[in-house]
């Protein structure tokens, strides 16, 4: 089974490098990178649902009609969501298997920096450092202000526009899970995902804030989910 990966606000696709090692047999991990970023770093950057949903046509080729799950982190989670809601707006033929999130509310609920797309820098970085996400050392005017943080706030007003657009409970199995010490998706936070689904849903809590995409315990958890929906789906 595939599983089609999307990270958080700001990232390309490098929080999944050593997922392929990780989630185990039986599981084919495609990272999904957005435009605007990385070698796509000269498209224009994706800011509404419509927008997302052309972009995510690509992803019925790369499943290639077989059953395939979705993993999204943070605002991945809210763009695995809104394609397992519109999946065959975007040619797949099925909904996924499963849809699993990470670090992220569901869309009714509170999201502390989903309204700091419109703040100064100043007080955008400020908002962002409560929260642990800006790098140590960064000063104004440097790399990251130049190339990381126009990306983030773009990617705070897609946030945006898909919780706005949010639909719904879709009709698949939905595993959420939250870091024990994440300050923005933690536990209670994320249990509030079984309102969104009518199928089964399982929540877990692994070690780690909001960036556990990148620790051992989610790939492997993910892995282990992927292959209990593909049994059920043979």
């Amino acid at each position: 089974m595939k599983v089609v990966c999307f990270a958080h606000a700001g990232a390309g696709v490098s929080a999944f490098h050593r997922w392929p090692e990780l989630v185990g047999p039986g599981v084919d991990v495609v990272p999904w990178l957005l435009p605007g970023r990385d070698r796509r770093r000269r498209e224009p950057r994706v800011v509404g649902r419509e927008g997302l949903l052309r972009e995510l046509r690509g992803v019925a080729d790369a499943v290639g009609g077989q059953p395939y799950a979705l993993y999204g982190h943070s605002l991945g989670g809210l763009v695995a969501y809104t394609l397992a809601r519109a999946a065959a707006e975007t040619g797949l033929r099925s909904a996924p298997a499963l849809l699993a999130v990470g670090a992220l509310p569901p869309p009714d609920g509170v999201a502390a920096l989903v309204g700091g797309a419109e703040l100064s820098d100043g007080e955008l970085v400020g908002l962002l450092t409560r929260f642990g996400a800006v790098p140590e050392g960064v000063r104004a005017g440097d790399v990251w202000h130049r190339s990381v943080l126009p990306v983030l706030r773009d990617d705070l007003r897609l946030a945006a526009a898909l919780k706005g657009a949010a639909g719904g409970p879709v009709d698949v199995p939905l595993l959420a899970v939250a870091g024990r010490e994440d300050p923005l998706g933690g536990p209670e936070a994320v249990a509030g995902w079984g309102r969104w689904t009518t199928a089964r849903f399982v929540r877990r809590t692994v070690p780690g804030g909001h960036f556990f995409v990148r620790e051992a315990a989610l790939p492997r958890l993910v892995g282990r989910a992927a292959r209990v929906v593909a049994r059920c789906a043979r």
